[in-house]
């Protein structure tokens, strides 16, 4: 039977794992990136994303969103690291920020245009989105979601697709608003990576770690979530045959975070892990993973 068939024999959105599953609450928390030059990162960062620095220490920056304290990137230096390359490594892909609304996505496009950056620009029927790279080419994207009700489920799977992005509709939901930086209810709505193979990535994330499978019919591609959302992960073999996972020396993602409701949903993640005999270890307020390929997690409860 294929996944196709079990979703749509089970009459449930996606497919949810044999063992412990994920709270349909679980969103995701900050990111750790790796970057070369802290100071030009931040420039970057708050001039072009819009984010501000929310704790700042030797060597590292904790940034967020204006008028919230949630923290949702976190820089560290690592002086004389190499830049990462377009394609060719495991780890990061790109992470997502997702802005509360449309017309907040418009500004942004418009400010994008004021300050002369490049960005990429899709429409996945879910939500619509922009593609940009920081100093170091670390992938980012900035996207605002359609309205749940408007999403549309096929035997199981949620359809998505990558279109073309309708920017002058877009442009026209900022009602005449400046951008003033991201606003307050911007959170991290998603992390890709790119793996080393579909099926071993399934076996750590869905069947140990709890994600549902939600999309699985992009080529070269799975999308896991939590609670029926469109994905909170997104993995891929993009990247090619015999790619490695980014060293201690590259611009990389430096570890992720899910964030549960509470403690004992994060124990009974970790119980899951270790039970699929993958690592699993207490860290402050969590427990911390990795992927077969070296990408590190963090589960945490929600404060």
């Amino acid at each position: 039977m294929t996944i196709t068939d079990r979703a749509a024999a089970s009459g449930e959105q996606g497919v949810a794992p044999a063992g412990f599953r994920l709270p349909a609450a679980t969103r995701l928390g900050r990111v750790r990136l790796q970057v070369v030059d802290l100071a030009r990162s931040l420039a970057w960062y708050g001039n072009v994303l819009g984010l501000r620095v929310l704790e700042r220490a030797d060597g590292q920056a904790t940034l967020g969103a204006h008028g919230d304290e949630r923290p949702l990137v976190e820089l560290h230096e690592r002086p004389g690291a190499a830049p990462a390359p377009h394609r060719g490594r495991l780890g990061l892909y790109h992470f997502a920020i997702l802005l509360p609304d449309r017309a907040a996505l418009s500004r942004f496009v418009a400010h994008l245009a004021e300050v002369g950056e490049r960005a990429g620009a899709s429409d996945h029927l879910v939500s619509e989105a922009l593609y940009l790279n920081d100093p170091d080419g670390l992938g980012i994207e900035v996207y605002a979601d359609r309205p749940r009700s408007s999403w549309v489920w096929q035997n199981g799977q949620l359809a998505m697709d990558t279109r073309p992005l309708n920017l002058e509709s877009l442009l026209r939901a900022a009602d005449g608003q400046p951008w003033t930086g991201m606003p307050a209810g911007t959170v991290i709505g998603h992390v890709h990576l790119h793996v080393g193979a579909i099926d071993e990535a399934a076996a750590f994330y869905h069947g140990a770690l709890g994600f549902d499978k939600v999309v699985w019919s992009y080529p070269g591609a799975l999308f896991l979530s939590a609670g029926g959302y469109h994905h909170h992960l997104g993995l891929n073999t993009w990247a090619g045959t015999g790619a490695r996972p980014a060293g201690e020396n590259d611009a990389r993602l430096l570890s992720w975070e899910i964030i549960v409701p509470a403690s004992a949903d994060a124990d009974e993640a970790a119980a899951s892990l270790q039970s699929a005999g993958y690592a699993a270890d207490r860290i402050d307020g969590g427990w911390r993973s990795a992927d077969p390929w070296g990408t590190e997690l963090h589960l945490v409860a929600d404060a």
